[in-house]
């Protein structure tokens, strides 16, 4: 996949192209990782790369089955909020019975389920706002699928920053090396894939 997405030649393929850009930044943020050094956290954060794959798993899980329901609700979204907080305990953890192998397997499926329904979904069909929620509006009745899905390129987009400066604090990579590498780009006097030595002059 190019460093970017392509020409798009309508709302839904926009949609789900950047979406799948934004996916695709979670592989090359866990490339060349070790077990250990996904669930690390090295930076002042309690982040890891493997707690951030775990949480956008769990986050597009939970808005694509809001899709899948709507016009109604989900039955998890009409459980008390304190019952539901409680599914979130290790959501951003890679705990050390799970491998990074694992924990990219589960996203991969859940990213194409998003897929899936990005390219199945009436983008206008409302999507009800859940009850309880202290940080959802309270004057809103529903949300439309489009807009979910521009929440979900915003979470995409916002975590895969936060990997950034948690890849960089692992051992030095940033984006476009980690893209080069697992994409095996040739190296060029400005940038050198990530695991290849630097073309000099």
């Amino acid at each position: 996949m190019p460093a970017m997405p392509p020409p798009i030649t309508d709302e839904r393929e926009g949609l789900k192209e950047y979406v799948a850009a934004q996916q695709y930044a979670f592989h090359a943020l866990a490339f060349g990782l070790t077990d250990e050094q996904a669930r690390s956290a090295p930076s002042v954060s309690a982040l890891s790369i493997g707690g951030l794959i775990k949480h956008v798993t769990n986050c597009q899980h939970g808005w694509m089955e809001r899709v899948a329901a709507a016009p109604e609700l989900t039955a998890g979204d009409q459980r008390p909020m304190n019952e539901q907080s409680s599914d979130y305990g290790d959501e951003f953890v890679m705990r050390d019975d799970e491998t990074l192998a694992d924990v990219l397997a589960a996203f991969d499926a859940q990213n194409a389920e998003t897929i899936r329904l990005i390219e199945t979904t009436d983008l206008a069909a409302p999507v009800p706002v859940p009850p309880g929620v202290p940080w959802f509006p309270k004057n809103v009745g529903a949300w439309s699928v489009r807009w979910v899905l521009f929440h979900v390129i915003e979470e995409l987009a916002r975590h895969a920053g936060q990997g950034d400066i948690v890849r960089e604090t692992i051992d030095g990579a940033t984006l476009y090396e980690l893209l080069a590498g697992i994409e095996d780009w040739e190296p060029t006097p400005w940038l050198t894939p990530w695991g290849k030595q630097p073309v000099s002059g």
